[in-house]
């Protein structure tokens, strides 16, 4: 969740009109929220700083000042005017840092014992992660159900448990891995540990528009959902779509009708297969075209009349046997005989004393 400050160079006429607000991100970037900015400091990012919490203070990182804050504000349409904004505190000392420290130490002890409870009241939820303010106040449970959850009687025991004050927030399979992290399936990590914060729906349309198969276990990320990155290209395919023609799934030939089963948008082509057999048959737009248009005068073509497509592999194993065959003809036996020249040929120590008194 790193951000880039594209907007540090841009001259800003009127000091009066600089954007007094600040960008403070929780957790490595899993929450950020906007802090208004009434001290005297200049803060940059990077800087820790302590905001405004419930009933105290929290302890963030600034991850945007500026200009850019405006900008980001305005795409998560928040008002810049508004009074109930949080405020920026001060500069993040010693013992601020020390007392957020001591604080995320118990998160992981306190998760643990927040599923044994929930497990023990049998509610269908999943304890997924608990955040704690930086001066122990208040703590937030972020929990995953697919139905609603009557956790009343949690609350009580989590505040009795704890001794602070419950946040309960549901959160859905992506948020979870996002906020665990990990590597996907392109060796990259998520994307939504990263950079994305907008969840967008993905269906299997998405899919078939880009003629993948429809394979569950291929098309699913780590949350169980359906990759994000299948939204990704997919206005790209659709544009090149747009050139193909339509209702062109079937075509009347004399050997029978022939089934469309995928569109090359890279190659302008159009795939067929006839009942007789498992071959494909690669056509061009303009031919398909033609034969639709033959069929619409109940005029049935003799052929298809595919196109031939050159494969590239056999000259590059041509290449690779020929750079084999040379690498396996070259012989070492001249470059040990100069060796053994080189070393009958070294001047031992008493012979380097007789010619310096030649000399």
């Amino acid at each position: 969740m790193n951000v880039h400050d594209w907007l540090t160079n841009l001259p800003v006429s009127n000091s009066e009109s600089d954007c007094r607000i600040a960008e403070v991100s929780f957790n490595n970037g899993s929450r950020k929220d906007f802090y208004r900015n009434n001290t005297t400091n200049i803060f940059e990012k990077g800087d820790l700083v302590s905001v405004e919490g419930v009933g105290g203070f929290d302890v963030g990182e600034v991850t945007m000042t500026g200009e850019i804050v405006r900008l980001q504000m305005k795409k998560k349409s928040v008002d810049e005017n508004n009074p109930d904004m949080k405020k920026l505190l001060r500069r993040a000392n010693e013992r601020d840092i020390d007392m957020m420290k001591q604080n995320k130490a118990r998160e992981k002890d306190a998760l643990i014992r927040s599923r044994a409870i929930a497990r023990q009241l049998k509610l269908e939820m999943k304890m997924s992660e608990v955040e704690i303010q930086a001066d122990g106040r208040k703590a937030t449970f972020f929990y995953i159900a697919d139905d609603r959850v009557d956790f009343r009687e949690l609350i009580k025991l989590f505040a009795s448990e704890f001794r602070l004050k419950v946040e309960m927030r549901q959160i859905g399979a992506r948020q979870e891995a996002g906020k665990v992290g990990g590597i996907g399936s392109c060796g990259r990590e998520l994307c939504c540990s990263t950079w994305l914060s907008d969840f967008k729906s993905v269906n299997t349309t998405a899919a078939r528009y880009q003629n993948l198969s429809i394979n569950q276990s291929k098309l699913s990320g780590q949350c169980g959902r359906l990759k994000c990155c299948l939204n990704y290209e997919l206005d790209t395919y659709l544009d090149a779509l747009q050139h193909f023609p339509e209702n062109a799934d079937t075509l009347q030939v004399s050997k029978g009708t022939a089934i469309l089963i995928k569109k090359d948008i890279f190659k302008n082509l159009m795939w067929y297969v006839l009942p007789d057999g498992s071959k494909q048959y690669p056509l061009t737009i303009e031919r398909v075209k033609k034969i639709k248009q033959l069929n619409s005068q109940n005029i049935i073509p003799e052929e298809l009349e595919p196109i031939e497509i050159a494969a590239g592999k056999p000259k590059e194993e041509e290449e690779v046997r020929a750079f084999v065959d040379l690498t396996g003809q070259i012989s070492l036996k001249t470059l040990e005989k100069a060796d053994r020249k080189k070393k009958h040929q070294r001047p031992g120590p008493g012979q380097n004393q007789r010619r310096h008194k030649k000399r």
